[in-house]
């Protein structure tokens, strides 16, 4: 990945957004990574794969149980 500090990127913010359609670009403040700027393919991309994300099984099976178990409840208080 490439880096820039964060001076270059407001001074040169042309070049930056066609270097990142090449590559995501780290944007760096006295040293430290501060920003990712990256192509919005690269971001669709990345955004499709965190949704593709389950949760994690047991946590969907405590929730069933839950909504089993006090499903009268929740129509109560619906109402």
């Amino acid at each position: 990945m490439r880096k820039i500090s964060a001076s270059d990127a407001k001074n040169k913010f042309g070049q930056l957004l066609d270097a990142a359609q090449a590559e995501p670009v780290s944007v760096q403040r006295q040293g430290r990574d501060v920003a990712v700027v990256l192509s919005p393919l690269e971001y669709q991309r990345l955004i499709s794969k965190a949704t593709g994300l389950r949760v994690n099984p047991l946590v969907e099976r405590l929730h069933a149980e839950t909504m089993d178990e006090f499903d009268e409840v929740f129509k109560a208080l619906a109402k």
